[in-house]
């Protein structure tokens, strides 16, 4: 292997997170909608069935499928699923930061228009327990409380200290992680979903 191929193979690759092959990958849609004049975000309340966060609040989405062709794609199809609407009903999707998660996922997320309003959702039952929708104004002017948990390094027991400087000794970093927290009456919205509403708030913001 020359130097010529070594840059020209240097040249080809398309940077993106390292090991992402090893992560699992969803999509979400943020979803906007007016009603009663107001533009409000619509959320789902995850079927209790739901082996994975039952009873929790999100946003349409879920695992990406070797057949979807982008993130956006599937974030439109989990919605139309999720939600039992048409394709045309949805309009003006544009992307967020993603999310690179500390438990092996990758979430990328997406803010979408719902041309609708909540008399044509055919919800999935096996899916989404309810429906709802908050006031976009609400987060706007509604700070998240954010709280934190921390995360210490636990090596496994046939950990090879002889080849790391300090051994046993050694100083790990300890991990702290946000969540953030937003209550709306008897609603609380937390965990991800949460964090991608605050970063969607924040780029409103920014452009203001």
């Amino acid at each position: 292997m020359n130097s010529k191929h070594i840059l020209d193979q240097m040249k080809q690759h398309q940077p993106s997170v390292l090991g992402h092959e090893q992560f699992r990958k969803f999509s979400v849609l943020l979803p906007l909608m007016e009603k009663d004049g107001d533009i409000h975000v619509l959320f789902e309340v995850r079927a209790n069935t739901l082996r994975r966060q039952p009873g929790e609040i999100c946003f349409p989405g879920g695992k990406i499928d070797l057949d979807d062709p982008s993130a956006r794609q599937a974030a439109i199809r989990e919605t139309e699923e999720e939600l039992g609407i048409g394709r045309r009903q949805l309009s003006d999707i544009y992307p967020l930061d993603y999310l690179v998660s500390p438990f092996g996922m990758i979430v990328y997320a997406f803010a979408g228009y719902l041309n609708t309003d909540e008399s044509a959702f055919e919800r999935n039952p096996d899916e989404v327990k309810e429906l709802f929708t908050v006031p976009l104004s609400f987060f706007m002017d509604q700070e998240p409380d954010i709280h934190y948990v921390h995360f210490e390094a636990q090596p496994a027991e046939n950990f090879p200290y002889e080849l790391i400087p300090g051994g046993e000794n050694y100083n790990w970093r300890t991990r702290q992680m946000e969540e953030y927290f937003y209550q709306y009456g008897d609603k609380v919205i937390w965990g991800m979903t949460a964090r991608i509403l605050a970063h969607f708030v924040d780029v409103l913001k920014k452009e203001q």
